[in-house]
């Protein structure tokens, strides 16, 4: 009799010792004892690729439906029922198999007689394969589900980081690499002034790569990337999110702010032709919208026309109690040149002597500096020699081991926090206070050089000076960046008989 032989093992299967080969081999054993001619065989270990036993299965289907007649094929011969029948629907396939082609099943271990008891055995048995595997696919999910309830994602991590099955404590972690790839991404479509395909050929020109066989971030990669919940910190499992206990990439108003580009809140900012203060740069202060440029022209009774520029928040569907923010180009250039000319000291004697201050507090700085790292040292030489007393007091038996290792312990712990203080000491360099007196100068200058500035140069007078510039309905708010945050407050001035400051 000819047969086909057809071999499968699980994952489980295959971390409790056996293997594909053991199985064929029983197979063979019982065609050989049996006298029976083997025309093919099929295996499958499932942990091979996902979904490569069900392939193999229904290519041995196949192949059965088409060779059954010319090889003669009598029989499928399995080690047992549940290597073939995982449920029902096996079953009744196995079943057809027999009725249309003459191919039985054909155990090592199972044996079932002819008859309807027979029938009837195979049946139940098929039940009890399936029951097993419902079961068992119940119970995966069971853990699957706990698991992210617990705030830890059950595959692979995403892009930007790494499963480390060696920390139980936290097996996702970023990856060095790919996770500034991430925050680059996500700082890029924030701004509002990119596509997916700018993106991706951004971080390409910037050396970041998605992967080797596809080093640039393909829109694909991108729109999946942005939409990623697990880079602030979420997991998804079904419809519901979990807060994970990875560590977050990005935070959640900034993922926010890709959200609304993407749904179309926010439209996307390319600044406007001779508009300088479009495209992004500014938000509004109620709903977070970008604020667009438009420009009308208006007619003159004499002929010819006029344009007029206007600021106002895109915000298309702004709810009832949102304001209407809408600038005068004009007025709204004024209100940046008066908010620039914070900086600007009050007259000629207080800058001079910002700048004479400001040169004495780096020597002051410096000194600090010199005198911290000398009083450190010392006492780091003291601890040294306090450790080696305790040590040969200890070995003199002067003191007993629970003293010694109480005590060595504690100077183990100041000298390692004195060492980290050492490390974290800066040192002010020349160049530092140059750098702070050209930044100070550029400060007392602001408004003069906006007002003589182009239109790319003004942004970047803005992003350089500002973290977030926020219009209302009446008011401007500019987030200073440091140090102009810190300038932008000037200095105090108190006259008290018109001679001292």
């Amino acid at each position: 009799m000819n047969v086909l032989i057809w071999a499968r093992v699980s994952s489980r299967e295959q971390r409790e010792g056996y293997s594909i080969d053991a199985q064929l081999r029983a197979n063979r054993e019982r065609a050989q004892k049996n006298g029976w001619t083997i025309v093919r065989e099929f295996s499958v270990a499932e942990s091979a690729k996902r979904g490569a036993e069900r392939i193999a299965f229904n290519q041995m289907i196949d192949w059965v439906k088409a060779n059954a007649k010319r090889e003669n094929l009598r029989a499928i011969l399995s080690h047992k029922l549940d290597r073939v029948c995982r449920n029902m629907r096996d079953a009744v396939r196995m079943q057809e198999l027999e009725d249309k082609y003459g191919v039985s099943l054909a155990f090592v271990e199972n044996q079932f007689g002819p008859g309807p008891a027979g029938a009837l055995s195979f049946n139940v048995m098929a039940a009890v394969a399936q029951y097993y595997s419902d079961n068992l696919r119940t119970e995966v999910l069971k853990g699957i589900d706990e698991r992210a309830k617990q705030g830890w994602q059950h595959s692979r991590a995403p892009f930007g980081y790494v499963n480390v099955k060696e920390d139980r404590d936290e097996p996702i972690q970023p990856h060095p690499e790919s996770s500034k790839a991430v925050m680059r991404l996500f700082e890029l479509y924030s701004s509002g002034r990119h596509t997916f395909e700018s993106v991706g050929q951004t971080l390409a020109d910037e050396g970041f790569v998605f992967r080797p066989s596809a080093p640039k971030f393909h829109r694909t990669a991108v729109s999946y990337i942005l939409n990623n919940r697990f880079y602030i910190g979420e997991i998804r499992r079904g419809s519901n999110y979990y807060q994970g206990r990875h560590q977050p990439l990005i935070d959640r108003p900034m993922f926010q702010l890709c959200q609304d580009i993407l749904s179309g809140k926010n439209r996307r900012a390319t600044p406007q032709v001779n508009m300088p203060l479009s495209g992004g740069l500014f938000t509004c202060q109620h709903c977070g919208a970008f604020i667009t440029g438009e420009r009308i022209k208006r007619k003159l009774k004499g002929g010819g026309v006029r344009p007029h520029d206007y600021y106002r928040c895109a915000n298309n569907y702004p709810d009832d109690d949102h304001p209407t923010v809408r600038w005068r180009g004009d007025d709204l250039e004024d209100a940046i040149v008066a908010d620039l000319a914070k900086f600007k000291m009050p007259d000629d004697e207080v800058a001079a002597w910002f700048r004479v201050s400001l040169q004495s507090a780096f020597t002051d700085i410096t000194d600090l500096q010199r005198n911290q790292r000398v009083a450190q040292a010392k006492r780091r030489s003291e601890l040294t020699a306090m450790n080696d007393r305790l040590l040969n007091a200890f070995l003199a038996g002067a003191i007993d081991e629970a003293t010694f290792n109480a005590k060595q312990a504690a100077l183990r712990d100041e000298l390692a926090l004195l060492e980290a203080s050492l490390a974290q000491v800066a040192t002010a360099e020349p160049a530092d206070v140059r750098i702070a007196l050209a930044v100070f100068e550029f400060s007392q200058k602001i408004p003069k050089i906006w007002r003589g500035s182009k239109m790319l140069e003004k942004r970047r007078i803005l992003e350089t000076v500002s973290l977030n510039r926020r219009l209302g309905d009446v008011s401007l708010e500019l987030e200073k960046r440091k140090p102009f945050d810190e300038l932008a407050k000037r200095l105090e001035i108190q006259l008290s008989r018109g001679d001292r400051i």
